[in-house]
Formats: C-alpha cells, structure tokens, sequence
C-alpha cells in the first residue's frame, strides 16, 4: 500500500495551553495513521472552524477561556453527532467526568497520561471504546460499587451489569465476550438493552446514566 493510500485519523486540540497543544500535535503528527489538522484555544474558534475541520476525533480541554469544555462538547456533539470528543483534563472529580459523558464526551483522559497510553486512548475513541486514565476508570467502578445492596435498584439484569462493567474497564466487543463467554453479536445485543433501558444512545452515555443512578456493579 502507497503512503498516500493511508487513511489517517484527523485530530482536532481545543486547549488554552499553546505550550500543551504544540507538545499533543507534535506527539500526534509523530505518531503514523494520525495527522493533527488544526489547534485552538477557544471554544468559538473550534466551532467556527468545525466543519472545515471534520476530524475523527476532537481532544477536548475543559477550562477554556470562553466557556467550558464540556459546554463546548455538547455543542459539537449537537452538530456533529458522529464525532468523537475525548476530553483531556486535570480535573477528575466525579461530577465533571459524569457531566464530560452526559454531554456527549465518548472518554475521559488526564493530561498527566503517557503519550503512548494517549495515542491508545484515541485509537480507542475512534473504535467506538469508551477510553478513560485508569485513575478515572477506577473512580468510575468504584463510584458503582455499593455498600448496602438493598440501598440500590437497577433495571439492568445481572448479565448487562457484567457488560457494562467490562465496557468501563476498555474492553472491546470481541474482549467482552471473551470475558463473559458469550459472542460479540451476544454482546451488541445486550448492549441494546442497555441502551433501551437507560434511555441512551452511546456507550459513553450508558456509563455516565449508570454513574448517575449508581447501577450497582459486581466488583472483587
């Protein structure tokens, strides 16, 4: 295959560092199969050029200087339902990355992540995964974990909840179902009802709805 028939993952980098977005579009233009299109520092600049753009993937800072990030990825999301939002912050309080999801963000990232783990990240997030920095993934499971069983409900059978853990955790349909031992169109289809019970449309989605009611999770 030529290198011109290469089909690269256009990334967008909305972030108020110009420092942090020269260092993230040198590691993405390094990286083969990435090329990063285009870097702002505002919001309105992001949205005024989104459609110019149309990249794969947009990695999305929160404090901006004009709004804030999450704010600015349910705008995109409103315009470009497709496009997937990964945002990459300092802040990982439980109420940000719920908000961050619901609004339509597919992952949640640390900027202190290794490049190598980023790049995974948004390989991840272009899949359609649910990327998260094992620091938030472990705050979302263990937000999921109750203490009292009789303090939660869920309308999720047993076998959904273990497919929506695993879908925190990273894995893949093809992983899940090895997990659990079940098929990937197994897996899809429990994943519909998920998403039907939860009234939801995407994975990220799913998880921020189950953050939301504390769906209870089965956890060593």
């Amino acid at each position: 295959m030529k290198p011109e028939d290469v089909i690269s993952t256009n990334i967008v980098i909305v972030d108020d560092d110009a420092e942090i977005r020269e260092g993230l579009s040198w590691i993405i233009d390094k990286t083969e199969g990435f090329t990063c299109v285009s870097t702002y520092g505002t919001c309105a600049e992001a949205l005024k050029n989104l459609e110019k753009d149309l990249p794969d993937v947009v990695l999305m800072d929160i404090g901006l200087p004009d709004g804030n990030g999450i704010d600015c990825t349910r705008q995109m999301k409103k315009r470009f339902p497709t496009m997937q939002v990964l945002m990459l912050t300092v802040h990982s309080d439980d109420e940000t990355i719920f908000n961050s999801l619901r609004a339509g963000a597919v992952g949640y990232i640390l900027k202190k992540t290794p490049p190598a783990e980023l790049i995974a990240a948004i390989r991840q997030a272009e899949e359609g995964g649910v990327p998260m920095t094992g620091e938030v993934a472990r705050k979302v499971l263990k937000y999921f974990k109750q203490d009292d069983p009789k303090e939660f409900t869920s309308p999720l059978s047993e076998r959904e909840v273990d497919v929506l853990n695993a879908l925190i955790e990273g894995h893949s349909y093809k992983a899940i179902g090895d997990k659990l031992f079940i098929s990937p169109h197994t897996v899809r289809f429990h994943l519909h009802n998920i998403y039907a019970k939860l009234h939801v449309n995407t994975r990220a989605e799913a998880v921020a709805e189950a953050m939301k009611h504390r769906v209870p999770g089965k956890f060593p």
